[in-house]
């Protein structure tokens, strides 16, 4: 069985996916607030998978990974302060 890609066909990263399966992820958004211990908890899962990981790459990987990761946070800001913009431009029904 072939392992789901990260980018899209449009070459688009696609990673909604993998990010609705973690259900902590789901449970802390039901409500519509993250709060502090929902944060803290998200960053420990995060620590914890960057652990795993981190042993057994080597250099090379381990520079690549960090690239990702670097690349990947910068892209979650941008977007989110790009929809944030959106909305905030979209007029207001009444």
């Amino acid at each position: 069985m072939a392992r789901p890609s990260w980018i899209d066909d449009d070459s688009h990263p696609d990673l909604d996916a993998h990010v609705g399966n973690l259900e902590h992820f789901a449970n802390s958004l039901a409500d519509g607030v993250i709060d502090a211990q929902e944060l803290a908890t998200q960053e420990k899962n995060l620590v914890t998978a960057m652990k795993a990981v981190e042993g057994s790459l080597n250099d090379d990987q381990h520079a690549k990974m960090t690239k990702v990761l670097a690349e990947l946070t910068a892209y979650s800001v941008m977007r989110t302060l790009h929809e944030m913009a959106q909305a905030k431009m979209r007029p207001t029904k009444k």
